[in-house]
Order: C-alpha cells, then sequence, then structure tokens
C-alpha cells in the first residue's frame, strides 16, 4: 500500500498523529509499518521452529509431512544465471518481480496526479522526468529491504518459508544486481535533470530539506563493489572481490545520510539480523 494514494493522503496523516512520539518523533510510522513486520516474523520465526523441531520426534508424521511438502523443493527449472531453481523459490521471484513493477507504477501515477514536484522555471515533462528518477531510487530501497535475507545464515526467515540461505545466495547476488542498476539509473536521471534545468550546483549540496546529494554521490563511488561482483571476478580473483565487499559498512552509513531515517527504517531488519548472525558465527 505505500506507494498509493490510498497510503499517502488517507494513512499516512491519521497513523503520524497517532504514532509520532517524544521517543521516535516522526519515525513511530515508518518503525510501524517497515521495520515491526519482518522483527516481528523473525522473533516467530524462532519459535515455530524450535516447537516444530520438538514436535517431530515421531517419524511417521515428519515423514507425511515431508511427502506432502516435497512438490514445493522440486526443481521447475536450471538456469545458467540463477541455477537449479525450485518451485517455492520460482513463486517468490514471480511475487517479488510484480511487487517491483507494481510499486514502480504506483509511485509514478501517484506522483503524476497531485504529488508531482515542481521547481521554479521547470517545465512539467521535466518535473515528470526528476520523478522517474526519484521512483527508480524508491523501487531500489526495496531490493536493499531484501537484500541481506540470503545471506543471513542463522536467520529464522528463510527456513520459514521452506529456503535455506546455500541456495539463495544467488538471489543475493541478484537482489545486488537490480539495485545497483536502479540506484545508477537514479544517479544519472538527476544529473540529466539538474544539467536540463541548470541546478548543476545541487551535486555539490550536502544537506537539504529532505536528502543530502553529496552522500548519494559518495554511496555511489563505493558501490565500486558492485563490479568486482560480477562473474569472472570472484571466481578468478576472489580477495580482490572479498575486500571491496567489506565497503558495504561506509556505503550503508552514506547511504543513511543520502535516505534519511524513514527509507532506513525499511532495511534495518536485514541489516540487524545479518549482524547479529556475522557476530555469531565470529564469535
Amino acid at each position: 500500500m505505500l506507494p498509493t494514494k490510498t497510503h499517502e493522503d488517507k494513512w499516512t496523516p491519521n497513523l503520524q498523529m497517532k504514532l509520532n512520539s517524544t521517543y521516535f518523533e516522526g519515525q513511530g510510522i515508518n518503525l510501524l509499518l517497515l521495520t515491526f513486520p519482518i522483527m516481528f516474523i523473525a522473533a516467530f520465526g524462532c519459535v515455530y521452529l524450535h516447537l516444530r523441531k520438538k514436535s517431530e520426534k515421531s517419524y511417521t508424521k515428519s515423514a507425511s509431512k515431508t511427502e506432502r511438502l516435497a512438490f514445493l523443493r522440486r526443481p521447475v527449472l536450471v538456469m545458467p544465471t540463477l541455477g537449479i531453481v525450485t518451485l517455492t523459490e520460482l513463486a517468490f521471484v514471480a511475487m517479488f518481480i510484480a511487487l517491483l513493477i507494481w510499486s514502480l507504477g504506483n509511485y509514478i501515477y501517484t506522483s503524476y496526479n497531485g504529488h508531482l514536484h515542481m521547481d521554479k522555471e521547470v517545465e512539467v515533462w521535466q518535473a515528470k522526468f526528476r520523478s522517474v528518477s526519484l521512483r527508480l531510487g524508491y523501487v531500489g530501497n526495496i531490493c536493499w529491504a531484501f537484500l541481506f535475507f540470503p545471506v543471513t545464515r542463522g536467520s529464522s526467515i528463510l527456513p520459514l518459508v521452506g529456503l535455506t540461505s546455500e541456495s539463495s545466495i544467488k538471489y543475493h547476488i541478484w537482489l545486488g544486481h537490480i539495485s545497483n542498476l536502479l540506484f545508477l539509473l537514479h544517479t544519472i536521471g538527476f544529473i540529466i535533470y539538474w544539467g536540463i534545468t541548470h541546478q548543476m550546483s545541487q551535486m555539490l549540496q550536502w544537506s537539504s530539506p529532505r536528502v543530502s546529494n553529496v552522500a548519494g554521490e559518495i554511496a555511489m563511488v563505493l558501490a565500486a563493489m558492485w563490479i568486482t561482483s560480477f562473474r569472472p571476478i570472484p571466481r578468478k580473483m576472489f580477495e580482490v572481490f572479498f575486500h571491496t565487499h567489506q565497503l558495504y559498512a561506509l556505503y550503508i552509513i552514506f547511504y543513511v545520510l543520502h535516505v534519511g531515517a524513514a527509507y532506513f527504517c525499511m532495511i534495518i531488519p536485514g541489516i540487524f539480523l545479518f549482524v547479529i548472525d556475522h557476530d555469531g558465527l565470529c564469535g
């Protein structure tokens, strides 16, 4: 519902009135809608998987359950880019692609119908071009919200839906490709917009009412780790791939400085679970 006019015009004002507080200020609504659901699912998943493990002492019961759900783990596709894809994975891939298309379409529709940002002395087509560039960044944030789940080996979320971290690594790779491509188009789009509207000074803007442009540009420079993730490099120069990937911490810092606290709430669950998992493995 986030990209829709219903959410923007009706739900958001009501929720902001009820959820704004001294402690969370204006982020109450974002914590409730973007952060809390995933954290609740992760906690619920831990309890559920623990209880299920205890209850599966009977061989016959566990065997019958396994047989009923076995078709979900059967390979349905074998692709060079994704490897072996099961029915469960195919369903999630289809739903995720539909989510991205639906979100981008609704973001643009909502923007064009009453929420179009108009700078001074800017034509309508230029404002629409800016809107598309901005919404590409929004959709990239959705990819980032899912980016860390496949590499969080100790998380309860993947087993809860019948997936494993080992089989899901390929989706971390593709989420990284898609998000970085969207962020690159977002960046290029704004550079073009600033160029055609004679606002190139915006590239040096560190702070503005909503975002820091320089922080976003620095984040895109740090996204050079994306280049090292293409197939030949990890296979032939794994150390280069590994060490450049450690830039992700700096990338996240400048990413947050660019998008602000509201969109950071969307990716907090994945990062939080990944950090806990990583610390647990290191310990």
